[in-house]
């Protein structure tokens, strides 16, 4: 394979460089910021190359996009007419949420183009990347799932969806850590040093979200398993609803999601 170009070495572009060094030679991985030190550091950290962002643009088989949606405009008007003079085959990788396929044409020019939404679990390996594709031939996905398949799993969905799909997975996770911290610091409050409850909630939850892959069961259906009649874990679950537990989780989702449709 050839090289692969990363722009932009954020929280969520370094997640995915991170594992892409996992599947290419790390040497193939090339990787630039506005912040030429945030690439140095996560160039010596990774084994990737810090390179010119021209570089990247001229050199690189597949170009990841990186900056955020706000910036991604200024950033690919830079870089524009050395795409445009290029006589090889690449591919636009783009993660910025909300940013159409569309937009990134009229930004970047019709080329096949792979749009992505990541999320920050894809730095350990356990990461959700939604894809969905224009102009991309078979192979052209195969090499990205290829570069991509230690980063977790990946699941190509219709574009329509996609802004949906990221405002679960993708603003996901800050969820699911404050639900690790609360339950944390009710440990807490019943007396277990901090440390030792941050990894009973932690495990906790990385095990409940397995069974529930591992079995394909409703989690409901899970949920009520662990209720006993006259139990504690039931009280526990009133608590959760009489605090508007679920439909608040749902209310955050669909807040990300319409916070999205106004980027």
């Amino acid at each position: 394979m050839d090289n692969i170009g990363f722009i932009g070495c954020g929280n969520m572009g370094g997640a995915l460089i991170r594992a892409a060094v996992k599947s290419v030679k790390p040497a193939q991985i090339w990787i630039t910021d506005k912040d030429s030190a945030k690439s140095s550091a996560l160039a010596k950290e990774t084994g990737a190359a810090a390179k010119d962002i021209n570089e990247i643009a001229s050199k690189c088989q597949y170009i990841f996009l990186g900056v955020k949606p706000q910036v991604l405009a200024e950033m690919v008007s830079g870089i524009k007419d050395i795409l445009l003079s290029r006589k090889d085959k690449f591919v636009l990788v783009s993660m910025a949420a909300g940013i159409s396929i569309e937009r990134i044409i009229k930004m970047a020019g019709d080329w096949p183009i792979i749009r992505i939404m990541p999320n920050i679990p894809a730095s350990v390996g356990e990461g959700m990347i939604l894809y969905c594709s224009h102009k991309a031939t078979m192979a052209d996905v195969k090499a990205f799932l290829a570069v991509m398949a230690k980063a977790g799993k990946l699941a190509e969905i219709d574009e329509k969806l996609i802004d949906a799909g990221s405002a679960v997975s993708g603003c996901g996770p800050a969820y699911a850590f404050m639900f690790i911290e609360a339950l944390a610091d009710g440990g807490v409050r019943c007396g277990l040093p901090r440390a030792q409850a941050q990894l009973l909630a932690a495990q906790t939850l990385l095990g409940s979200a397995k069974m529930v892959l591992d079995t394909g069961k409703h989690p409901g259906e899970l949920k009520d398993a662990v209720c006993s009649p006259g139990g504690t874990t039931i009280e526990g679950v009133l608590a959760l609803e009489q605090g508007g537990f679920r439909g608040t989780a749902s209310e955050a989702v669909i807040a990300a999601y319409e916070k999205t449709l106004g980027l």
